[in-house]
C-alpha cells in the first residue's frame, strides 16, 4: 500500500501503528524533490488505511531532518515553474497535516531544522531527544519563514518568543523546546524510539471516534491561526528566491558540498 512512495520514505506497520520514517541519512533526511512529494503523500495514504490508528514520525540515522537539500533549492533559483511546484507543496503538505485525522507523535532523534522543525510541531505529541535540536533557519538563509515558524510558532509559543527564534535563526535545544511548547518532553536519546512506539500504541488503543474527532476539533485552532499567513508568507517565500543574498548564501553551501555534503536550509 506505500511502497509507491518510493524508498526515501519507509512506511512500517506495528499493528494499529504506521510508522514514518525518513530515510535520506546519508543527508541527513533533506528533504528532496521525491521526499518532499513523498510527505505530501503518505497522509492521504494513511488516512485511508483501515487499520491504521496512529503515526510515529521519525528520521532514519541521526537526524530526524536537516530541512531542504541545498542542490534542490540551488534548481528553484532559475526554474520559476518548479519554484512554483515547490511553493505549491509546502503549502499542501502543511494543509495534509493539519487535516490528518489520526494522532502523530513525532519521534524527534536528532537536529530538526526547517522543513524537518515543521514536521515536529505539526505533529500531536512531539517526544526530542536529549541531544536534539529545533531550528527555523528561514531568514538565515534569506528566506521568508513561510511554511515554518512564522504560520505556527506565536500560537504555540508567543509572539515575541517566536520572533526572537525566527528573526535569528537560533537553535533550540532540547529541554528549551519543551519549555517553549514546542516539544512535550525530553528522552534520553537510547530511550526515545521505544518511548515513542510505546505512546503511538497508547494512542493506537483509544476509542478512535472519540480521539479523531477531539483531533479535529483541537486543530480548528490551528487552521484559524494559520488562515491567511500561510499564503501570504508563502508568496513572500517565492519572492525571497530571486533575491541576491539567499542565492549567493545557497551557492556557498553548494560549493562547499563536497565537504559537507547534507548542508541545509528552512
Amino acid at each position: 500500500m506505500y511502497s509507491d512512495l518510493g524508498p526515501e520514505l519507509l512506511v512500517e506497520s506495528d499493528g494499529g501503528v504506521r510508522k514514518v520514517t525518513l530515510n535520506r541519512p546519508e543527508a541527513l533526511n533533506s528533504a528532496n524533490k521525491a521526499l518532499h512529494g513523498a510527505l505530501i503523500a503518505v497522509w492521504g495514504r494513511i488516512a485511508q488505511d483501515p487499520d491504521a490508528r496512529s503515526v510515529l514520525l521519525t528520521g532514519a540515522g541521526r537526524a530526524f531532518s536537516a530541512g531542504g537539500d541545498m542542490h534542490h533549492l540551488k534548481s528553484l533559483q532559475t526554474d520559476p515553474a518548479k519554484r512554483r511546484g515547490e511553493i505549491d507543496g509546502a503549502r499542501a503538505l502543511v494543509t495534509a497535516m493539519v487535516d490528518f485525522p489520526l494522532p502523530v507523535v513525532a519521534a524527534v532523534n536528532g537536529p530538526a531544522v526547517g522543513l524537518g522543525c515543521n514536521l515536529a510541531v505539526c505533529s500531536d505529541i512531539v517526544l526530542i531527544g536529549s541531544s536534539a535540536f529545533l531550528a527555523d533557519p528561514h531568514v538565515g538563509i534569506g528566506l521568508t519563514a513561510a511554511d515554518g515558524g512564522a504560520p505556527t510558532w506565536p500560537l504555540l509559543m508567543g509572539m515575541l518568543r517566536a520572533k526572537e527564534y525566527l528573526y535569528t535563526s537560533a537553535r533550540i535545544p532540547a529541554e528549551q523546546a519543551v519549555s517553549l511548547g514546542l516539544a512535550n518532553r525530553v528522552v534520553d536519546d537510547e530511550d526515545l524510539q521505544v518511548e515513542a512506539l510505546a505512546l503511538a500504541k497508547q494512542l493506537a488503543a483509544q476509542p478512535p471516534q472519540a480521539i479523531q474527532s477531539t483531533k479535529r476539533a483541537l486543530n480548528l485552532h490551528i487552521k484559524r491561526a494559520i488562515a491567511g499567513v500561510l499564503d501570504y508568507a508563502l508568496t513572500e517565500e517565492y519572492v525571497s528566491f530571486d533575491q541576491p543574498e539567499h542565492q549567493a548564501i545557497v551557492n556557498k553551501f553548494v560549493e562547499r558540498s563536497s565537504a559537507a555534503p547534507a548542508e541545509s536550509r528552512g
